[in-house]
C-alpha cells in the first residue's frame, strides 16, 4: 500500500485496545531474546516509549506525520516517519538489526497485508520474530453476531479510516507461513474465550 490518510493523533496516552492488549502482549517479550525491537505502526509512540521505560531497545515508525510529532516529544532520537511509497525503513533505521517487529491493530487497515508481511521478513534477521495485533474473529463469535443481528455495527462501514480485513487465527496463521514464519504463541485478548475482543500471534522467520 502506498495510499496513506493520515487521521491525526492527539495525544500521547494509550489506545483504548491496551487495556486488554499490554499485559499478554508483555508477555511474549523477553529482554534476553528480544533486544532490539521496532514498533511498525508505533501511532503516538505510546508502546515503544513505555517499552524503553522498562528497560527493552525499542524504535517507531509510523506514517502519521503527527503521530510521531507526538512520540518524538519524549524520545526524538527512537521515532521516524514510514514514507509507504519507498518499501523501506527511514534511512535512520536502516542500518539497524532488528530482531522483533511489533504491529498492534495495524494489519486490519491494510490493502496489501501479504506485501506488510514481506516488509517485515525483509526488515528482520534471520530468526527473527514478529508479534502481531488485530480484532478477533471465529465461528463462535461470528455466530453470536449474525443472531443478534450485529453485523451492521460491527463492521462499521462509515468508519473513515476503519478496518478493511476481518482476520480469524486461521486465516493470520495462513498468511504468516506462507510468507515463511512458524507461529509460536498465540493469546486472546479482551472478553471471554472465543468472544475476544482482539488476538496477538507470536511467530518466528524460520
Amino acid at each position: 500500500m502506498t495510499e496513506y490518510k493520515d487521521y491525526g493523533f492527539h495525544t500521547d496516552q494509550a489506545a483504548h485496545t491496551f487495556n486488554y492488549l499490554q499485559a499478554p502482549l508483555l508477555s511474549l517479550l523477553d529482554k534476553d531474546r528480544n533486544r532490539c525491537i521496532l514498533d511498525l505502526g508505533c501511532g503516538n509512540g505510546y508502546l515503544a516509549n513505555y517499552l524503553l521505560s522498562i528497560g527493552y531497545n525499542a524504535y517507531g515508525t509510523d506514517a502519521s506525520a503527527e503521530g510521531i510529532t507526538i512520540a518524538r516529544q519524549a524520545r526524538p532520537e527512537r521515532f521516524f516517519i514510514q514514507d509507504l511509497s519507498t518499501g523501506k525503513l527511514p534511512a535512520e533505521l536502516q542500518g539497524i538489526s532488528f530482531d522483533t517487529i511489533l504491529s498492534t491493530e495495524v494489519i486490519e487497515h491494510l490493502y496489501d497485508p501479504a506485501g506488510f508481511i514481506e516488509f517485515c521478513k525483509q526488515v528482520l534477521v534471520k530468526d527473527g520474530e514478529l508479534i502481531l495485533t488485530t480484532p478477533y474473529h471465529g465461528y463462535l463469535k461470528n455466530l453470536v453476531l449474525s443472531l443478534c443481528n450485529k453485523w451492521d455495527d460491527h463492521w462499521s462501514p462509515g468508519w473513515l479510516g476503519g478496518h478493511i480485513k476481518f482476520w480469524s487465527r486461521a486465516t493470520l496463521s495462513k498468511l504468516l507461513a506462507d510468507a515463511g514464519f512458524a507461529v509460536i504463541a498465540f493469546k486472546g485478548c479482551g472478553r471471554i474465550p472465543y468472544f475476544w475482543k482482539s488476538m496477538i500471534i507470536k511467530a518466528k522467520l524460520s
